[in-house]
């Protein structure tokens, strides 16, 4: 079974800088990627961004430009850093991992970032 805990959530005023991170931890595996998904109040759970274990990266629309995705994969840990952050980031943000030869992904329980105008 695997873990994911995420952390470096909070408050952080329009304009701010955050960096979010998630360690997967539990019994032996192997990940094939990364990533964060989030969900604003009233919205649709979205993709923020996505990272293979080959470097390869993915990022949702409305965080172009001001997200940046990383890894460390000897710790089986993801990042996220966003900066200009705007009210509309505000959601609960959710690390996910896809593992080799397991259909469904892994997510962590989530982190809420609140941005303040």
């Amino acid at each position: 079974q695997v873990q994911l805990v995420e952390s470096g959530g909070g408050l952080v005023q329009a304009g701010g800088s955050l960096t979010l991170s998630c360690v997967a931890s539990g019994s032996d595996f192997s990940f094939t990627a990364m990533g964060w998904y989030r969900q604003g109040p009233g919205k649709q759970r979205e993709r923020v961004a996505l990272m293979g274990y080959d470097g390869a990266t993915n990022y949702g629309d409305s965080v172009k430009g001001r997200a940046t995705i990383s890894m460390n994969t000897a710790k089986n840990t993801v990042y996220l850093r966003m900066n200009n952050l705007i009210p509309e980031d505000t959601a609960v943000y959710y690390c996910i991992a896809s593992r080799v030869g397991i259909d469904t992904p892994d997510w962590g329980r989530g982190t809420q970032v609140t941005v303040s105008s």
